[in-house]
């Protein structure tokens, strides 16, 4: 605990002194666009807040904040499809599965939380879609849409939860280490391609993603990385390191494919996409990715999850 309560002592400064910086840059560079990480760091002091209960009180205040933040973040998915009314009636189907998941987290039934919404929820959403009797018109891009953003918002987030209940003694601090280094690698990726970024990945999707940006993100990530894991893990140096490089490379893809699911979702809409900008989407991306892919690889190599 007392190590615990030192590190997140230390995050406190740190986010303290980066908002500092922050409001400084902007006003001394009002030419920049700091949209993204303006988002950013809303989401770190927010993240830290649902980390001080989870760690100090209770792991069920983290869990409710959690289901809560995946509700927004579907919700705002949702709000990007083309639907007619006849659709939504699956959104409300997968609203309700949102509390089952992490229910699943609560008892600790994994067998349960890893197949729920990759099969029975996969299974059944296209029901009521088909008992609806509207016709095939839209169908196929309807349900795919609704799938997907559950996968993403839901499943890959809900993996943040389940974290504690897996392993009481080392949950907490391996999704602050998670975290933690999740929007440090989109913090960096940001301001190296907004400076030096001029080899776009995708630029029609987000021109904030940049080679550069992601090299040195990547680069960046592990070396923080290999300072931090000793104060938040069990791991060695080897998984140290390795951590830091996933979590990297998995916060790339995530911010990426959210980005093109944005574009893709609101082509000719430029105004709609102007303002999501702000939204939970663009805060939680990379972690929609990170998460999922942290947590199995943990559970592969070591027994206390």
């Amino acid at each position: 605990m007392n190590s615990t309560l030192w590190t997140q002592v230390i995050i406190f400064i740190c986010l303290l002194t980066i908002s500092l910086l922050f409001l400084i840059m902007k006003r001394s560079q009002p030419d920049k666009d700091f949209t993204s990480l303006s988002s950013r760091v809303k989401t770190w002091w927010g993240m830290f807040v649902i980390f001080i209960f989870a760690t100090l009180f209770n792991p069920v205040v983290s869990l409710i904040s959690l289901m809560v933040l995946c509700f927004f973040a579907l919700q705002e998915f949702y709000s990007m499809i083309k639907t007619r009314k006849v659709d939504r009636r699956a959104f409300l189907w997968a609203y309700l599965s949102i509390p089952v998941q992490f229910y699943w987290s609560y008892i600790e039934w994994y067998g349960m939380f890893i197949v729920f919404i990759p099969i029975y929820v996969f299974l059944f959403l296209p029901i009521p879609r088909i008992l609806g009797k509207k016709g095939t018109v839209g169908f196929l891009r309807s349900v795919s849409s609704t799938q997907w953003g559950l996968m993403l918002m839901v499943f890959g987030l809900s993996h943040l939860a389940y974290f504690q209940f897996a392993s009481p003694e080392y949950g907490a601090n391996l999704v602050l280490f998670l975290v933690l280094l999740t929007q440090l690698n989109d913090a960096v990726h940001f301001l190296i391609t907004l400076y030096f970024g001029k080899r776009k990945v995708i630029p029609t999707a987000n021109p904030n993603i940049s080679w550069e940006g992601f090299i040195g993100a990547t680069i960046v990530t592990t070396l923080v990385s290999y300072f931090v894991y000793p104060y938040l893990t069990p791991f060695d140096q080897t998984f140290g390191i390795i951590s830091g490089f996933l979590i990297a490379i998995g916060g790339f893809f995530g911010a990426s494919t959210i980005s093109i699911l944005k574009r893709d979702l609101l082509i000719g809409e430029d105004e709609k996409f102007a303002a999501l900008k702000e939204s939970y989407l663009s805060r939680v991306d990379s972690l929609t990715y990170t998460s999922p892919i942290f947590f199995h690889f943990i559970r592969y190599f070591f027994d206390f999850m």
